[in-house]
């Protein structure tokens, strides 16, 4: 693909020897509601979108994908969707939709929309109608209502099922203002075969798939056992009962053939999708990944690990395996709008990372944020030196700490309250960006405002503006990198080749004349032979590469 500094469009077909598009892209995530505020009401928008472009052109990245910005009350920060084909007019309107895709294609980058199928608002009309009919109606079919509810429990916290006026249950295995559909019903297959053709017919690029392997649930709706509530996986190893339902392959091989029905000699290319699917066992995910079904499956495994060299190792040697033997493509991901952020994780004692106590839960935990940028700024080069495609978050550039003193009367986050306020909620990932400026809203706006979020107090140092004049910022080390990934012709999608330099070091090389070698250990370590150092997270001592540090080489003529 072309350096859009360039000025010319990248390739939009990618031939057939690469690919398409989407197995070696970087795509940046736009979380709408902080990314940007162009009206001044402490929100985002898609106005600010368009007006920050060229951020994003500067960064290097060939896509976004928009979270939701749909028409929604917000019970899930935009996941409860009212109307599938709308803009909510928090964020603007279709006009204002149609003006981003075209002014991001104009910089040769893509646009990628969320989508949420297992569940939509309580606001949507077919729900509303669902409630004003009675049992067993056509209206209530569209949904999944009982007159007894079985034992499962919301991944939000509490019971997964709510009570309505007249005596029956509906599903919701999330808030309960997010009733699940019922897949099974011929009205709802039809009705996101025409929102996936609505948002096509605009010009998107393909679909982010929201929670992907939980739009069927097993017939008869079983029960499960009671220590297996909210766990992939029931004793015997068999999927839970509304997760990974073999009806699934058949409903993503028919979106597949909606999305190849569109040109791909042309830009925006290919039509893809990305799909949410959480895994620990990878047989689990390669039937997914067959050449007729989902084009992508996010790959997460890598944001639980703590700060190890083996336990990195042991995610990517398995991952690759995947996307080796079926032919797929497993993006690498470390940062998104449900997970605290980089800095934060790997800034904390790292034996709390998969054992938090309640008080971790919370946010009451010493964070070096020092160490953490410092792994973060290592972690970028290795997320971006591996075979395939990248997914940024917004602000992981910027090198933004989880912001962990959200006064709990401005918590947004459902998860909050439906834990009983035990757990702290997603919100500290999700607040707003700061672009300039020495004190909030950070330019977020372009006035004086209170975002829909609080900001910190200590972000001006984080700023765009501060850190593009900055040529050691982790913005700086962000364009260096994606402006070598372009440029050179091992990175992207490809294979790779493990070397061994010691068990806390992770190391490997690709063709032609590219070696990672980071240093995830306490003590430095001495670098392989090479020819230029291409890039490093941070200083090196000769050819020492220290602790928490990563570097790219050129090696071979």
């Amino acid at each position: 693909m072309t350096d859009p500094t360039s000025g010319l469009m990248p390739d939009p077909t990618a031939g057939p020897a690469a690919g398409p598009w989407w197995r070696d892209a970087v795509v940046y995530q736009v979380y709408p509601r902080s990314f940007a505020d162009a009206d001044g009401d402490g929100e985002g928008d898609l106005r600010g979108v368009r007006a920050r472009l060229d951020h994003l052109a500067d960064l290097g990245v060939d896509a976004v994908w928009l979270s939701p910005f749909y028409p929604s009350p917000m019970a899930d920060g935009g996941y409860d969707v009212a109307d599938y084909c709308d803009v909510d007019p928090r964020y603007g309107t279709l006009a204002d939709f149609d003006l981003l895709v075209a002014e991001a294609a104009e910089r040769g980058i893509r646009v990628i929309v969320d989508i949420v199928p297992n569940h939509c608002s309580a606001a949507h009309l077919w729900f509303r109608q669902a409630l004003a009919a009675p049992p067993g109606s056509p209206e209530r079919d569209r949904f999944i209502f009982r007159d007894e509810p079985n034992n499962w429990q919301s991944n939000f916290g509490g019971r997964a099922w709510t009570r309505v006026a007249d005596g029956q249950w509906y599903l919701h295995l999330f808030d309960s203002g997010q009733p699940d559909w019922n897949w099974r019903n011929p009205d709802v297959v039809a009705m996101f075969e025409q929102v996936l053709r609505f948002w096509l017919d605009r010009g998107v690029a393909g679909f982010r798939i929201d929670v992907a392997a939980m739009l069927y649930k097993q017939e008869g709706l079983p029960d499960l056992p009671p220590d297996r509530q909210m766990a992939y996986l029931v004793p015997d190893g068999s999927p839970v009962p509304y997760e990974h339902q073999p009806e699934l392959l058949d409903l993503y091989r028919s979106w597949r053939k909606i999305l190849d029905s569109y040109p791909a000699d042309a830009f925006p290319g290919p039509r893809g999708t990305v799909a949410e699917i959480w895994f620990d066992d990878a047989t689990r995910a390669a039937p997914y990944l067959a050449g007729d079904g989902l084009a992508q499956l996010f790959n997460f495994r890598l944001m639980p690990a703590p700060w190890s060299a083996a336990e990195f190792r042991a995610v990517i040697e398995d991952s690759h395996r995947l996307a080796v033997e079926t032919g797929g493509s497993v993006p690498w991901v470390l940062g998104n709008h449900d997970v605290p952020r980089m800095v934060t994780r790997y800034g904390v004692d790292q034996a709390l990372v998969r054992n938090p106590t309640p008080d971790v839960l919370l946010g009451r935990i010493d964070v070096d944020r020092e160490l953490g940028t410092r792994r973060a700024r290592a972690a970028a080069l290795l997320l971006l030196a591996l075979p395939g495609a990248a997914y940024i978050y917004q602000g992981d550039e910027l090198g933004l700490p989880e912001h962990l003193a959200i006064p709990d009367d401005e918590r947004q986050d459902p998860m909050f309250e439906r834990t009983a306020r035990t757990f702290m909620g997603r919100d500290g990932c999700r607040v707003p960006l700061p672009w300039s400026g020495a004190a909030a809203p950070y330019g977020f706006a372009d006035r004086p405002v209170r975002t829909w979020l609080p900001q910190p107090g200590d972000w001006a140092e984080l700023a765009v503006e501060r850190q593009r004049a900055d040529p050691g910022s982790i913005l700086a080390l962000y364009r260096a990198a994606l402006t070598e990934r372009r440029r050179h012709p091992a990175l992207g999608d490809g294979d790779m080749i493990w070397l061994d330099l010691g068990p806390d070091v992770l190391a490997f090389g690709r063709e032609p004349g590219f070696v990672l070698v980071a240093n995830l250990g306490a003590e430095p370590i001495t670098l392989p032979a090479h020819n230029e150092v291409l890039l490093a997270s941070g200083p090196l001592d000769g050819d020492l590469l220290p602790a928490d540090t990563a570097v790219w080489l050129r090696t071979g003529v």
